[in-house]
């Protein structure tokens, strides 16, 4: 684990996303509320909180980090072909919470394929990536 002792606490924030894609007929069932196992959405969006609060559990030598808050956006896409996720965390620490943000966007990911694959073995998790990031001695990033 990297020694993160010598530097400045700061408000750090990431954001990340990524997409399910699916047919159009199993994002009219998630939409419409139709999923054998529930609320696919609603549940997708705690599984994305509650991993980010976990990313050290799961990701060697992620550090534990006092997380201030966590936002996970679940929206159809405008084409009517999947479900588009992003998540923003934030924290004032000495680290950064990239790997957070990355982790609640593919458990939400994985929700949403896991209460959907009754219906649709065939769904594509995407394009996860970080969009932004800001604080730290690193500065600011934002994707191109």
């Amino acid at each position: 684990m990297v020694d993160v002792s010598a530097k400045d606490t700061t408000a750090r924030e990431a954001t990340a996303r990524g997409r399910v894609l699916m047919e159009p007929a199993t994002l009219a069932m998630i939409v419409e509320g139709r999923a054998p196992k529930g609320d696919v959405l609603a549940t997708a969006r705690v599984a994305g909180i509650m991993a980010a609060k976990r990313t050290h559990d799961l990701i060697p030598l992620c550090h534990p980090l006092p997380i201030s808050g966590v936002t996970v956006d679940l929206t159809p896409s405008d084409a009517g072909d999947a479900v588009l996720i992003e998540a923003t965390v934030r924290v004032t620490g000495q680290t950064g919470v990239e790997m957070e943000a990355l982790t609640a966007v593919s458990v939400a990911a994985l929700t949403v394929y896991d209460m959907c694959k009754a219906v649709e073995r065939g769904m594509r998790i995407q394009d996860i990536h970080l969009v932004a990031k800001s604080g730290g001695a690193s500065g600011d990033y934002r994707a191109p």
